[in-house]
């Protein structure tokens, strides 16, 4: 199969694509950009995951330690670091994503697979205060052509809570086809949650990706800075 023509030919080496930073999409919230991971996100991540706990907590995994602690500055470091080891060996694409240039949540690509699956997931949190502005819909678009453009993958998963409707609009849009019902699968908000599984291939987005699908469908424009 030939690569899509806003991809270019295929990439070579252990782990292309990375760093990265991804073009600009203008949505209702401001203009949405992904760059990879700082250590002085630290600060902004802990004030907005810190305040954002309510609207957070109930889809992500169950750590040990109390909210407040887990999502404290002093974290930062080690999660930052841990973020840049995995994108230097090819195994993760972690993101920053960006609004009007700042801080706003994270996008990351991991459990990346190469030959022959050239599969991975994406994972992603949005800022209470831009939520339902077009911000996860454009981010995960971005993220998505940039895994089949240049990093070279194949398939994109996604897994979500049944409860989540947000998400799963999101993912809806996107033209990701829900792929079955895992049991119990993730201890999300201190029980064991199912989650649905849907996924997105190369094939599903061709000719002009995902980006252009959402431009088409009105749901962002090209920024015109």
């Amino acid at each position: 199969m030939s690569r899509p023509p806003w991809g270019g030919p295929r990439p070579t080496g252990r782990h292309p694509g990375w760093p990265a930073r991804t073009r600009t999409l203008r949505v209702p919230a401001g203009v949405v950009e992904l760059r990879p991971v700082r250590l002085r996100d630290g600060r902004a991540w802990s004030r907005i995951r810190q305040r954002d706990e309510e609207h957070l907590a109930p889809w992500e995994p169950t750590l040990p330690g109390p909210w407040a602690e887990r999502n404290a500055l002093s974290e930062w470091p080690a999660r930052w670091s841990a973020l840049r080891s995995m994108g230097r060996a090819g195994q993760a694409l972690p993101f920053t994503l960006l609004v009007d240039g700042e801080f706003a949540g994270q996008v990351v690509i991991g459990n990346v697979v190469r030959e022959p699956l050239l599969s991975a997931y994406v994972g992603y949190w949005v800022s209470a205060q831009v939520a339902g502005g077009g911000v996860a819909t454009a981010a995960v678009a971005l993220a998505v052509d940039h895994c089949f453009a240049r990093v070279g993958l194949h398939r994109i998963e996604a897994t979500v809570r049944p409860e989540n409707v947000r998400s799963r609009r999101v993912l809806a849009k996107l033209g990701f086809r829900e792929e079955g019902l895992l049991r119990r699968y993730l201890e999300v908000d201190g029980d064991w949650r199912d989650h649905l599984v849907l996924a997105v291939t190369e094939e599903d987005v061709l000719p002009d990706g995902l980006v252009a699908r959402v431009l088409r469908d009105g749901l962002a424009e090209r920024d015109r800075e």
